[in-house]
């Protein structure tokens, strides 16, 4: 089943997210600018249309990706070299995308997502059956708890996620300008506001020193840390084992620290985390997010599932299926894509919302592919700009 038609369209968001993190804003983005915005990636074969979106979180964060970048490499390098191609040859296609233009995470992630869609639509199977079967049919869901101007904001938004929408894991972030000693007092705050039967982790974004890192881990130790994600400066892995060595059996996660292979692979050699978080849009999609999964798997080290899919039940959905097929005893604490299952909004191109969560859970899509039905008349609506991908 060979390629036949590629479009990459951006698409508007009618509702805008605003968080705050310790490298800088999270935003959706406002009208007048793409900056923020979806990049759709659709892919026809043979009669067979698969999806695959992702929204570049610059400015304000880890990778380089922008909107334009993302469509330019989409339309100009990888999609003229996809023509043709069949839905299947994913490992080839990268290894070719390595060799032309490395790197482009974000597209890349866009394009693998509408490959599997599209090849598992062929196939008549979810996208978990060809990543390697259903190992989990329940997933438990991480709320993400934004820094705020207030100490009672943050409160109220983890107690909101626990009361209304059924959450046991929490994540807070952390590393603001008001310092470490801040970061522990919002810590107890929430932690006495939810109880102690909720998971609560941390996440400081690069923001801490070690020594700082160390202080704080220690200190919210006594108030139930479930987890500390990426205290440190992502290269600093001696930094990182430090950090672990001080917690005491306290999980230490890297986040903007594994990105690649060769990241797991030195994060394995400095033996300085118990977790990677897999992120979907930052390791360029499933294709490669397993094969950085087994790399923890053979060091015994755990995977969580990131990435807070906003307003994309697509990108939400890709993330399901990596965690349907993982087993159980993998992964922790939890997946953070809920603000693509329809807790902030409905998903503009996705109205008819396949994908729902429930109690703080949600069930993978049983349906072909992704199993998310795209409303193409909703993409037209909502489409900021459309590109047609031209042969070589």
């Amino acid at each position: 089943m060979r390629i036949e038609r590629i479009d990459v369209y951006v698409t508007d968001l009618p509702q805008r997210l605003q968080r705050q993190v310790s490298s800088g804003a999270y935003d959706t983005g406002a009208g007048g600018t793409l900056l923020g915005k979806p990049v759709l990636v659709r892919v026809e074969a043979e009669g067979v249309v698969g999806y695959g979106q992702i929204r570049p979180i610059t400015p304000g964060h880890f990778l380089p990706d922008t909107v334009h970048s993302v469509v330019g490499a989409i339309v100009d390098i990888y999609g003229p070299r996809l023509l043709g191609r069949r839905v299947s040859d994913i490992a080839g296609l990268w290894s070719e995308f390595d060799r032309v233009l490395p790197g482009n995470v974000n597209a890349r992630a866009a394009i693998d997502h509408a490959l599997h869609d599209a090849l598992g639509k062929a196939l008549g199977v979810p996208a978990y059956v060809i990543l390697g079967g259903l190992c989990q049919t329940r997933i438990p869901l991480e709320w993400s708890v934004s820094m705020a101007p207030t100490r009672e904001a943050m409160v109220e938004d983890a107690r909101r996620a626990v009361v209304e929408h059924g959450m046991r894991v929490l994540c807070l972030k952390a590393g603001g300008r008001d310092g470490w000693r801040a970061d522990v007092e919002n810590f107890a705050a929430v932690r006495a506001a939810v109880g102690d039967d909720v998971v609560v982790g941390v996440d400081p974004n690069c923001g801490w020193s070690v020594p700082d890192a160390v202080r704080a881990v220690r200190a919210m130790a006594s108030y139930g840390l479930g987890y500390v994600e990426q205290p440190t400066e992502r290269r600093d892995l001696g930094g990182l084992r430090r950090v672990r060595n001080a917690a005491e059996g306290i999980p230490v996660m890297a986040d903007e620290g594994v990105i690649t292979l060769a990241d797991a692979h030195a994060l394995v050699a400095a033996d300085a985390v118990d977790v990677f978080c897999v992120k979907l849009y930052k390791m360029g999609g499933l294709h490669q997010a397993k094969k950085v999964a087994a790399v923890a798997e053979a060091a015994n080290i755990r995977v969580n599932i990131g990435g807070l899919a906003v307003f994309s039940q697509l990108e939400a959905a890709a993330g399901a299926h990596f965690y349907a097929s993982t087993p159980e005893r993998l992964v922790m604490p939890a997946a953070e894509f809920i603000f693509g299952l329809g807790i902030l909004g409905p998903d503009p191109i996705a109205p008819a919302m396949d994908l729902r969560a429930s109690g703080g859970y949600v069930e993978p899509p049983s349906a072909p592919g992704l199993g998310v039905t795209i409303d193409e008349a909703a993409v037209a609506r909502h489409s900021l700009r459309h590109e047609v991908v031209r042969p070589l």
